[in-house]
């Protein structure tokens, strides 16, 4: 199977989005193993939105909580099993959007990571351009390394921030894979456009 894991150095930085625009660049299979929180827009609800041309697989689970999986699991009185977790099958490439950072809790003996290892897709991180993010960034990409994921790349959301974006990606000696900027409006057009101006497709393919 090809395809790839985007994952985050935390909650929030725009993992959805650019899993969106690189699910439409790929016209790929799109897959939250697990969904946490309920009442507004989902990330498979987003993506739908701004990706068209993609496929949109169910979760695994859709939990009510908004919160790390294994606590939205354990309010909902729900039980989470890796067998559920595995991979779905795609005549497409697979474009897998974990919840929150690197080493969010899928149960208390189940980590992010230890699914991604498993799996055995090239992840992609995701990172802010604010400060804090080198820190982050670095300790994101020595857990992935540290469980034999390869890291096919950094992609930044936000501000440029040269200084910042160099220090991970020479440091860590990853592909610097491009930033997106915040986009207002945020549609289909509007990401497609910004994501074929800067995000690296010739990295990834």
């Amino acid at each position: 199977m090809t395809g790839f894991i985007v994952t985050g150095t935390d909650t929030d930085v725009g993992k959805t989005v650019f899993a969106a625009g690189l699910s439409q660049a790929l016209r790929a299979a799109y897959w939250k193993p697990a969904q946490a929180g309920l009442e507004d827009e989902t990330d498979s609800d987003a993506v739908r939105r701004l990706a068209p041309d993609a496929q949109v697989l169910p979760e695994a689970y859709r939990l009510s909580t908004p919160c790390s999986p294994h606590e939205a699991a354990r309010v909902d009185g729900v039980t989470i099993d890796e067998a559920a977790l595995t991979l779905p099958q795609s005549d497409r490439p697979l474009v897998v959007e974990g919840a929150g950072g690197v080493l969010v809790p899928y149960r208390e003996d189940l980590l992010a990571a230890d699914l991604f290892a498993r799996w055995n897709l090239p992840a992609i991180l995701v990172a802010r351009t604010q400060l804090g993010t080198i820190s982050h960034s670095l300790l994101s990409i020595e857990a992935l390394r540290a469980r034999g994921i390869a890291v096919a790349g950094v992609a930044f959301i936000g501000e440029e921030e040269p200084v910042a974006e160099g220090a991970i990606t020479r440091i860590a000696d990853v592909p610097h894979l491009g930033r997106l900027p915040r986009l207002d409006p945020l549609n289909a057009d509007t990401l497609a456009q910004a994501f074929a101006a800067n995000i690296r497709m010739d990295l990834l393919t």
